[in-house]
């Protein structure tokens, strides 16, 4: 049976890796997938906290896992504008590598 610290560490894990990825790589559509693995990290950290936090009914506490359902609505909607920008900047400046963008002009 998997306890909620074997949770929290695959979710520390998850972020970690998606942490360095944001910091180490150039391509921005690479960052992009890091960050949504941050996000999925914190969600499973959200979940293993409301599964073993038991309420006085002997039932899970669903807070957490309700919040997950907004951070994955939030989360699809980043996905929709955040792809926007990505092919906006390619058409603009031909280019995906986040040491290329330097300013805002076009």
């Amino acid at each position: 049976m998997a306890t909620l610290n074997d949770y929290l560490l695959v979710s520390g894990l998850l972020f970690a890796i998606g942490l360095a990825g944001v910091v180490m790589r150039r391509n921005i559509i690479i960052v992009f997938m890091c960050l949504e693995l941050m996000l999925s990290a914190a969600n499973l950290t959200l979940v293993a906290f409301s599964r073993f936090h038991v309420t006085a009914n002997g039932l899970p506490d669903y807070n957490g896992q309700m919040l997950v359902f907004f951070v994955i609505t939030v989360a699809a909607a980043e996905v929709a504008v955040g792809l926007a920008i990505i092919v906006a900047l390619y058409r603009a400046r031909q280019t995906i590598h986040t040491d290329e963008l330097t300013s805002l002009k076009g």
